[in-house]
C-alpha cells in the first residue's frame, strides 16, 4: 500500500493552518504592570472574519485522522487492542511531555515573580489545544465500527445522524436561556464527519472529481444557506458574541470542513505535483515529521516570545499592542518568521533521541510502498521522493503496523 502524498500536503496544510490562525488572532497586550491579557482582531476588525474560513482547518485535520487511521487499521496484522494502544501511545507521551515541561516553567515563572496574568495566559492557550484529545480518542477507537458502517451503509446515510444531532444543538443553543450549556457531546459529533470522510476515502470512496465537487459545492451551499440563516461569519469564536461556530462546533463548522476536503480532493492534481518537486516536498516531509510537537507547542511558543520581550522594556507593536486596526495584523505578519523559526527549533529539540540517531544513521531498508500512516521502525537513509517522513505524527494520522515485538519506546502520535 503506498503513500498518499496528497494526503500528506493536506495534513501539513491543517497543521500550518491551525498555527498561522492562532498565531494571527491571539493578541497579547501588554498592561501597565508588565503583564499580559488576551486580545483577539477580530473583535475590531469584523470584516477579517471571512479569512478564518481558510486558517480554520480542523475539519482536515480530522479527515487526514480518518484516513491513516483507517489505512494504519487495514494493515495492521494483530488485534485492534494493541494497534489502538499504540496509536494512543504515540499521542499521549508528547502531551505528557508538554504538561511536564510547561509545569515547571510555570513554576519557575512564579518563584522570579512573573504577574499573575501572563501566568494565567500562558496556561491557558498551553491547555486549550489540548481539547482535540477527546474527541481524537474516541474516533481512533471508533475506527473499526466505522469503517464497517461505511461499508454497510454508504457515506451519506452514516453522515446524515451526525448533522441532524447538530441541528438539534445548534437549535437548543438559541433557544435556551444564554448561559445554558449542553453536553459536550457535539464535539465529537460534529468532527466525527470529517473523520468519517477520511475512512471513506482511505476504503476506495471519494474517488474522483465527481464526488469530490459534490463535496465541494454541497459544502459551499450549506454554508451560504447558513449564513442566510443568521450564523456568524467567523469560523472561530469571536470574543464578545453571544455564539459561536466552534465553542460547540455548530453547523456552519461542519459545512466548512467537508467544503475544505472537498476542495482538498479536487485539488489532488496540483498537489500531486507539488510535492514531487524537492522543496515543497521536503517540507511537507518535515511538517508531518514534527506534527504533533508543532501542534502542542505553538500556543507555548507565542507566549514564550511575547513575554520574553516584554522583559526588555520595549512595546512592540504586533506583539503587545492591542490588536484593533490593520497596522497590528501587519506588524504581526513580520513576527510570523521569529516565531516559526522558534516553533521549529522546540519541534526538532523535542524529538526523542531515537528517532535522531535513526536519521543519522546511514544504511537501512527501503521505504518504498509503506501507507501515508506508516513510520519505518529500521534506521535508513531517508528519501522524500519514494515515501513519506519517517517519523509521521499521530495527530492527525500515524501508522501502526509495527508488530509488537518492534514497538519503539519513543512512539510519538500523529
Amino acid at each position: 500500500m503506498s503513500r498518499d502524498r496528497t494526503v500528506d500536503a493536506l495534513r501539513a496544510y491543517a497543521i500550518g493552518g491551525v498555527v498561522l490562525g492562532h498565531w494571527l488572532v491571539t493578541g497579547l497586550v501588554l498592561t501597565g504592570d508588565g503583564g499580559l491579557h488576551q486580545a483577539s482582531p477580530l473583535t475590531a476588525l469584523p470584516g477579517l472574519a471571512p479569512v478564518t474560513w481558510v486558517l480554520q482547518t480542523l475539519g482536515l485535520f480530522f479527515f487526514t485522522a480518518g484516513f491513516g487511521s483507517a489505512r494504519s487499521l487495514a494493515r495492521h496484522g494483530g488485534g485492534p487492542g494493541g494497534w489502538l494502544a499504540r496509536r494512543l501511545r504515540r499521542l499521549l507521551l508528547p502531551t505528557v511531555a508538554l504538561l511536564g515541561v510547561g509545569a515547571a516553567v510555570l513554576l519557575a515563572a512564579t518563584v522570579v515573580g512573573t504577574p499573575d496574568d501572563t501566568l494565567t495566559v500562558a496556561l491557558r492557550l498551553a491547555v486549550s489545544p489540548l481539547w482535540f484529545l477527546v474527541p481524537l480518542v474516541f474516533l481512533v477507537a471508533m475506527t473499526g465500527p466505522v469503517r464497517a458502517a461505511v461499508r454497510r451503509w454508504g457515506v451519506a446515510r452514516c453522515v446524515a445522524p451526525a448533522v441532524a444531532v447538530i441541528a438539534a444543538a445548534d437549535l437548543a443553543v438559541r433557544l435556551l436561556p444564554n448561559g445554558t450549556d449542553l453536553p459536550p457531546v457535539t464535539v465529537v459529533v460534529a468532527w466525527s464527519v470529517p473523520y468519517l470522510l477520511g475512512v471513506a476515502h482511505a476504503d476506495g470512496r471519494l474517488d474522483g472529481r465527481r464526488a469530490a465537487g459534490a463535496l465541494a459545492g454541497g459544502g459551499a451551499a450549506a454554508l451560504a444557506a447558513l449564513l442566510a440563516l443568521g450564523y456568524p461569519v467567523s469560523a472561530v469564536g469571536v470574543p464578545g458574541d453571544g455564539v459561536s461556530n466552534l465553542s460547540p462546533p455548530s453547523l456552519l463548522a461542519v459545512a466548512l470542513a467537508v467544503t475544505q476536503v472537498g476542495l482538498g480532493l479536487l485539488a489532488r492534481p496540483a498537489l500531486e505535483r507539488l510535492v514531487a518537486r524537492p522543496l515543497p516536498g521536503r517540507a511537507v516531509t518535515e511538517v508531518n515529521r514534527s506534527a504533533v510537537r508543532i501542534y502542542l507547542w505553538h500556543q507555548p511558543v507565542l507566549v514564550a516570545v511575547t513575554a520574553l520581550t516584554a522583559r526588555s522594556g520595549l512595546t512592540l507593536p504586533g506583539l503587545h499592542t492591542v490588536p484593533d486596526d490593520l497596522g497590528w495584523v501587519l506588524a504581526r505578519c513580520c513576527w510570523l518568521p521569529l516565531l516559526a523559526a522558534v516553533l521549529v527549533t522546540v519541534a526538532r529539540t523535542a524529538q526523542p533521541a531515537g528517532h535522531l540517531r535513526r536519521r543519522r544513521q546511514p544504511g537501512g531498508g527501503g521505504v518504498a510502498g509503506r501507507s501515508a500512516e506508516c513510520v519505518p521502525s529500521a534506521p535508513q537513509v531517508y528519501d522524500h521522493r519514494r515515501s513519506g517522513p519517517p517519523d509521521l505524527q499521530e495527530v492527525i494520522a500515524v501508522r501502526d503496523s509495527d508488530p509488537p515485538s518492534r514497538g519503539r519506546a519513543d512512539g510519538q502520535p500523529r
